[in-house]
């Protein structure tokens, strides 16, 4: 996946699904659901259990082409692990080395920052998008705020988000919304009660009269 790639699924998705969970086996299986019902651009955690063979499983069963990426990434080697495991795109919490390994291997990053400084680091290390994280304590007027001096800056806001927040953020200049509990629930946990209902929800957002103010 080209950082183009990346910017294009972000902009038509609109929802980055963040699977974490504590059963490798339900979380695949809760990957699998969210491509099937309509959230095909998700995010596997490499802070839940067997993230890794979540990943490799989910690559062989949705194809080359799939929509599949490796959250919390933290260093180099998590980066180098989650490429050969299929993850197309990489997701920080930070900006650490992780973003400038994943560019080495040629994969887009969406960085994690908060802060004006972070946002300008996660960029000059070679960030295709910014994760604003965690978004919630800022909320919608963080966002507004840090596209003043960055109007160019595709972000991500994560954290907290539910329904209601995301149409927010994306009315606000977001490019896309990550999504983890207020979507999956506890499904990769082995309890997918809801999770459709809920898919339906967020993969509407997808729909291009979501976004108003973005650029």
């Amino acid at each position: 996946m080209q950082p183009s790639d990346l910017l294009s699924a972000l902009r038509t998705r609109r929802v980055v699904a963040i699977v974490r969970g504590g059963d490798g086996a339900a979380a695949l299986d809760t990957v699998l659901t969210l491509v099937r019902h309509g959230i095909d651009l998700v995010e596997v955690s490499l802070s839940g259990a067997d993230a890794l063979d979540v990943i490799r499983d989910a690559r062989a069963a949705l194809g080359p082409d799939a929509l599949l990426g490796a959250g919390t990434v933290l260093t180099a080697q998590d980066a180098r692990r989650a490429a050969e495991a299929g993850a197309a795109y990489i997701v920080t919490p930070a900006v650490t080395e992780a973003v400038a390994a994943s560019r080495a291997l040629g994969l887009p990053v969406l960085a994690g920052a908060l802060t004006p400084t972070e946002v300008a680091a996660a960029r000059a290390a070679g960030a295709t998008a910014v994760k604003l994280f965690p978004a919630g304590p800022g909320g919608v007027e963080l966002l507004r705020a840090l596209r003043g001096p960055f109007p160019d800056v595709p972000f991500v806001p994560v954290g907290g988000v539910d329904a209601a927040a995301a149409r927010e953020y994306l009315a606000a200049g977001a490019l896309a919304v990550g999504v983890g509990g207020p979507l999956v629930g506890r499904a990769a946990d082995g309890d997918p009660t809801g999770l459709t209902e809920r898919v339906a929800a967020f993969a509407a957002l997808g729909s291009p009269t979501t976004h108003k103010e973005s650029s």
